[in-house]
């Protein structure tokens, strides 16, 4: 019997064999032939203009001069610090990023509690509350101009119905930066919005119905359960908020170009400024590693949350 066996297994054996050495063999460099073309664009069009805007930050370069390219050092990131349009571009950026992130985020929780069932309305106003995310900045800019014309544009012709006059949207240094904000809030919550909606359905129901079992009302279980369940999610769409915060100057180059008086002087167009109005691309490159380097951190702090959170949750 074990002779038998054993006989069936070698035989069982042997044609897998036979298999096993007519399956060729791959070299060990074929992966990494397959690898090569995205590796290529990858190190062409994402690390070598890192590197180059290094380079550039630590050379300063006279334009439209044959000298080459000095080494000095740290000296173009104290010019940037020492500069007053770099201050008051970071301070507009603070406030531009404040004024974006807080109405942005609660609007977008909001429309994803208003929003997050399956019914037919629910669809509809997805649809409303996301269209906004699929117009181009550009265009969403060159609207907003004409809804901001003085006097003329369709928010003072609604404010003129109410008895009520508006300010110069765009040409009052005051006032110009906010416009620019509420354009940036009614084009992203839409689109943060499909963020939370994901979020919200990763809740377990178990944990809301036992809040309302505990007796809590809709606010209490939106402050000690709902929230806290988002907290990655929030960080995620602090992260990418930011991110789009420091990227996004279309509406500034098409509504204002940095004016009036650079009250919408915002970091990315002051380093187009010093690159292609300036012609300094040593202090545009500093400038450029110094928003990064700020944007990292920011990053990093949010990612951590995000961890934490996703350590609590589960």
């Amino acid at each position: 019997m074990v002779s038998l066996d054993a006989a069936s297994t070698g035989a069982a054996s042997r044609p897998q064999a036979r298999v096993e050495r007519r399956r060729p063999r791959r070299a060990w460099w074929f992966p990494y032939v397959l690898l090569a073309p995205s590796l290529l664009f990858l190190v062409l069009f994402t690390y070598l203009p890192v590197i180059r805007v290094i380079v550039d930050a630590l050379h300063v370069s006279r334009h439209g001069s044959a000298e080459p390219a000095r080494f000095a050092g740290l000296a173009n990131f104290r010019t940037v610090l020492g500069d007053s349009a770099f201050h008051q571009a970071l301070i507009n950026n603070v406030i531009y990023a404040l004024g974006t992130l807080v109405p942005t985020i609660v609007l977008a929780l909001l429309f994803a509690l208003a929003v997050q069932r399956s019914t037919r309305l629910a669809s509809v106003l997805r649809t409303i509350f996301f269209f906004p995310s699929l117009v181009p900045l550009v265009a969403a800019a060159s609207l907003f101009f004409f809804i901001f014309l003085p006097g003329v544009g369709l928010l003072d012709y609604h404010l003129g119905k109410l008895g009520l006059s508006g300010p110069n949207w765009l040409g009052d240094s005051d006032v110009a930066l906010w416009s620019i904000i509420g354009l940036t809030v009614w084009k992203n919550a839409g689109y943060y919005m499909l963020f939370y909606i994901a979020g919200l359905q990763n809740i377990p129901g178990d944990t809301i119905e036992a809040a309302m079992i505990d007796g809590a009302n809709a606010l209490q279980r939106l402050w000690y359960v709902i929230l806290p369940a988002l907290a990655p999610t929030t960080a995620f769409v602090v992260v990418i908020a930011l991110i789009n915060v420091l990227t996004n100057v279309d509406h500034v180059v098409v509504l204002t170009k940095g004016g009036p008086s650079n009250a919408t002087n915002l970091l990315l167009f002051y380093i187009f400024q010093e690159a292609h109005e300036n012609f300094d691309y040593g202090k545009a490159a500093a400038a450029t590693v110094i928003s990064v380097a700020v944007l990292l951190a920011i990053s990093l702090g949010s990612i951590r949350v995000m961890e934490r959170g996703g350590r609590g949750a589960a």
